[in-house]
């Protein structure tokens, strides 16, 4: 039993590494996508087909990371994504011509698919092993490592700094961190994956129906990330006539308040249950939404941002940890990788809505307008609420009770 602990201990640890790693990089490109479009020249027209083919092939990575867990183990995966994903956020930040930065974000956004499947995979397993919430305290890393890379973007863009002067060290101290880190992962046994093992059969397609609800809830949510991750910046130059350092600055505030809110939300789910967090959380970002609406000037528009990453922060770790519950508890043991899988394609689908549906508006209506629309998408979350269903009921509370049955006896195999 000490060993058992010790390892799942040393899994969560080694997977929060992997998060905060992933959170930096992601808010590195999306952070500078102003300076990207200025690099290559791209339109204002072209921008939004960018943004929106990352997200497509993240779906692809997303769907291909569901066929090879079935033989190989979430963390194999994760082990030698991640690094990918850094390198191409240097390609991105170090060419010159167009189809090298289109090569360099269709690499990140297939690499990213199966990173974030497989890492949430690996937390999903974690918390069914612990008996008790923790999945937000891995989505709080991944916070504090965006918190990080907005930072670093944002000391680029005060000392007008290359791109690749920027990303270059990153990658250097993140790729082998990834690498180091993934020596401890804590995974399940390939054989206990089921429904991963026969993709498109019967089994898998009663999982898509029940957790259609949840497949919302994650597009909505992905929505309302995707606007502040992809027009933040350009909202508060273009809209609110920001200085470019200022245009950071919602992003990192952004990242801020979703670190503070799922840094305590684990404690909040076991008191009050998902339901009621959810819920709260709904409200919490549709509010966000409307001050940033009507702000008259660039703090207030930081502000609206900065409420709505309290509300966002707990809706997508619990989106996940109650597809994963659903998924074992009607499909059986190893199930939830499969339904972690078919969930996370909703996270691009939002993103894949979300970032060109606010730029056509932006263009066609005005900016202002246009954030409105994911302010309704998010607070429609409070119907979908009841499908997280009571906390109590199995991540409610209680003392650790780590088990060997959910994650695989002995090393990991990496």
């Amino acid at each position: 039993m000490t060993d058992a602990r010790s390892r799942l201990r040393n899994g969560r640890l080694s997977l929060a590494v992997s998060f905060f790693i992933q959170g930096a990089v992601f808010a590195l490109l999306v952070t500078r996508i102003p300076a990207i479009q200025t690099r290559y020249g791209i339109s204002d027209g072209l921008l939004p087909v960018f943004l929106a083919a990352v997200p497509v092939l993240a779906g692809i990575g997303s769907i291909a990371t569901e066929h090879l867990v079935a033989r190989a183990r979430p963390g194999i995966v994760l082990r030698w994504v991640q690094p990918v994903v850094g390198l191409a956020l240097l390609a991105a930040g170090s060419g010159r011509e167009l189809w090298q930065v289109a090569v360099a974000l269709g690499v990140f956004g297939l690499a990213v698919g199966g990173l974030d499947a497989s890492m949430n995979m690996l937390g999903v397993s974690l918390q069914q092993a612990y008996g008790r919430s923790i999945m937000l305290g891995f989505h709080a890393a991944y916070s504090l490592g965006g918190i990080v890379g907005a930072s670093l973007a944002w000391l680029g863009a005060h000392e007008a700094l290359p791109l690749a002067a920027i990303y270059a060290p990153v990658v250097a101290v993140a790729v082998p961190a990834a690498l180091l880190a993934s020596g401890w992962y804590a995974d399940r046994s390939p054989g206990d994956v089921r429904l991963a093992d026969a993709p498109g059969s019967r089994a898998a397609d009663r999982g898509m129906r029940f957790l259609l609800p949840l497949c919302l809830v994650m597009a909505f949510a992905y929505i309302g990330d995707s606007t502040v991750s992809n027009w933040s910046a350009k909202y508060l130059q273009d809209v609110l006539h920001s200085s470019d350092q200022v245009s950071t600055v919602p992003y990192n505030a952004y990242m801020a308040t979703t670190l503070l809110g799922r840094a305590v939300g684990d404690l909040g789910v076991r008191r009050f249950g998902a339901v009621r967090v959810v819920r709260a959380g709904a409200v919490l970002a549709a509010c966000g939404f409307a001050v940033v609406a009507v702000a008259p000037g660039a703090w207030v528009g930081a502000a609206g941002f900065t409420v709505l990453g309290l509300g966002l922060s707990v809706v997508v770790p619990q989106t996940f940890a109650a597809a994963g519950r659903n998924a074992e508890e009607r499909l059986g043991a190893g199930a939830s990788d499969a339904a972690v899988a078919r969930l996370n394609i909703f996270n691009y689908v939002g993103f894949l809505v979300g970032s060109p549906l606010v730029g056509a508006l932006g263009e066609l209506w005005s900016y202002r307008w246009a954030m409105v629309v994911p302010m309704i998408l998010v607070l429609a979350t409070f119907r979908y609420a009841p499908s997280f269903g009571p906390s109590g009921a199995r991540y409610g509370g209680g003392h650790e009770r780590p088990s060997t049955a959910d994650v695989g006896r002995g090393g990991n195999g990496l």
